[in-house]
């Protein structure tokens, strides 16, 4: 299981470039990790004939994934190799906490983060896809942390609810006592802690969601002004996702990047405020769009390039890879793929040749 890193600054902070260079780092191995996670959970469910039983999760936890992908995405085209000053750090940290589109109560990327953390767990322990008894300890090593991270959810319910919430979390902490106790004396507890992590997810799940609602809530006004930074840096950090893809695919899509500006002010009127939210969502669809069309469209061309290492190690371990015929159609697919804008459709044949002059030689080689 993957754990989410620590967001690098406060929203509104420009964090040293090594630390956001960090921080992306590991979102983006933690965004690998995640996917492969999810993968595999959803294989497990549907082996089992559970498919049905973890739809609405596994469809959230996609949710999230998909997400915390794209805000990614943006934040490494803004990141631009290093090249960034005050301003780009500083809007790197205004997309981090700013609010992404398609999650349960418009989360911020770091709730989204934890969010995933504690579904995937739940999926897990639902599935009983957790280490057996004699990884009894890290597993309550682990349910130690995220009662901690329970704990301080908790520490943000408004006072006048917060009673049952500290209940319920010592009623956890107390489980958890009795099997650390239990663990210790040498029993089996792994029957005690699948139940224990689906009920502490279950609750870091709510909690989460519960906040995000209430601050989404508190204030219109607050929300529509933070939303509008939130699309302001996403349409600057679009431009430059853009001319990046169109710098580097041919065909690449060709999406007008919505001008924030041209919505005017924030009212603060009720009736007014409603309709420029409503504004602010339509610009809001229309950045997810392009988004998704410009990303997908870079994701193609890494796609084809993994795909094109994985048909070369094949290649080496099967000893054909010097094969004039093979190492050519290497050479042409690699120069074709590194062009600057590389043409898509040229690519994507070079490839599949790669793969068919493989699969002619393996076959050649099992006659032989």
């Amino acid at each position: 299981m993957s754990t989410a890193p620590a967001p690098p600054g406060a929203l509104g902070t420009a964090p040293e470039p090594i630390v956001l260079q960090a921080y992306l780092s590991d979102l983006d191995a933690w965004v690998r990790a995640r996917r492969l996670e999810l993968d595999e959970l959803d294989a497990a469910a549907l082996a089992a004939g559970r498919g049905d039983e973890v739809a609405s999760d596994m469809a959230l936890a996609l949710a999230l994934w998909k997400a915390v992908s794209d805000r990614w995405q943006l934040m490494w085209a803004t990141w631009d190799g290093g090249r960034v000053g005050e301003t780009e750090r500083t809007r790197i940290t205004t997309l981090v906490w700013g609010r992404l589109d398609g999650t349960t109560g418009s989360v911020s990327l770091p709730e989204a983060c934890r969010l995933s953390d504690a579904l995937a767990a739940q999926l897990r322990a639902a599935l009983s896809l957790m280490p057996g008894a004699d990884a009894a300890a890290p597993r309550i090593k682990e349910l130690r942390a995220q009662l901690e991270r329970v704990r301080d959810q908790v520490a943000l319910e408004p006072a006048i609810a917060r009673d049952e919430p500290v209940e319920r979390l010592a009623a956890l902490l107390q489980r958890l006592a009795e099997i650390a106790e239990r663990a210790q004396r040498g029993a089996d507890v792994g029957g005690l802690l699948g139940p224990l992590e689906a009920d502490a997810s279950t609750f870091e799940r709510d909690l989460i969601v519960g906040n995000a609602r209430r601050r989404e809530a508190r204030d219109q006004l607050e929300d529509a002004r933070e939303l509008r930074r939130d699309l302001a840096a996403r349409a600057a950090a679009l431009h430059v996702l853009a001319e990046t893809c169109v710098r580097t695919v041919e065909p690449s899509p060709r999406y007008a990047v919505p001008d924030v500006e041209a919505l005017g002010p924030i009212p603060n009127t009720a009736d007014a405020l409603a309709a420029y939210v409503q504004r602010l969502g339509r610009v809001a669809a229309a950045l997810t769009l392009a988004e998704q069309e410009y990303a997908g469209a870079l994701a193609e061309r890494t796609q084809l390039v993994d795909l094109l290492d994985a048909y070369v190690s094949k290649a080496r371990s099967l000893g054909v890879a010097d094969r004039p015929d093979l190492a050519d159609s290497e050479r042409r697919a690699r120069e074709v793929l590194d062009r600057e804008p590389a043409p898509m459709v040229v690519c994507r044949q070079l490839v599949s040749t790669y793969q068919t002059w493989l699969s002619q030689l393996d076959h050649s080689k099992e006659s032989a």
